[in-house]
């Protein structure tokens, strides 16, 4: 099993000010829910954040509750969670792929998501991910969106300084040397 193995973990992202997410659940298995809830929370609080708690139907509504609060609040960022567990139709293929094809396109629009959908084979999987004091998915998940938060606080406040900007109200015509406005 995964316990054997360690993995490289970044330090916890630091922030000079206040950040604050919404962590968005489908709480369908509500113990498995309710430990990644458990991570998420902690992690954020760790890194001197705040967050919101929602929760919605299942993993397909996940990301468009993340739609709607990116339209209608002010959150730096956002937390997915849910849990998925293989059953004997497609309806476990559509789920896990859509809930995550959808998150990974907001992330590609600016969003700051951490997605901690755990798609499993079994229900002991889930535990043990969702579990704080085991794989503790839901507080990688936080800490994947607290990095990402402090990468768009970082680059959002650089400017690119590259290529021509014209000197605002003056533009030049072919002859006119003298910067003055033409028309």
């Amino acid at each position: 099993m995964a316990k054997s193995e360690t993995h490289y973990t970044l330090p916890r992202a630091k922030f000079d000010k206040p950040v604050k997410l919404l962590i968005v659940v489908a709480p369908f298995y509500k113990d498995i829910a309710d430990n990644q809830v458990a991570g998420a929370k902690a992690e954020i609080e760790a890194a001197g954040g705040t967050w919101d708690l929602v929760e919605v139907p299942g993993a397909l509504e996940v990301p468009t509750a993340i739609g709607i609060a990116d339209r209608q609040s002010n959150f730096d960022g956002y937390v997915a969670l849910g849990c998925v567990i293989r059953g004997e139709t497609m309806h476990y293929d559509t789920v896990c792929n859509d809930s995550s094809r959808a998150i990974q396109m907001m992330g590609l629009q600016g969003l700051c998501i951490g997605n901690g959908i755990l798609t499993v084979e079994n229900r002991k999987q889930a535990e043990v991910r969702a579990d704080p004091g085991e794989m503790n998915k839901g507080g990688g998940a936080a800490a994947a969106a607290l990095h990402l938060i402090a990468l768009s606080r970082k680059w959002g406040a650089q400017t690119k300084g590259i290529g021509f900007k014209a000197p605002s109200g003056s533009y030049l015509m072919a002859g006119d040397n003298d910067g003055s406005p033409t028309a």
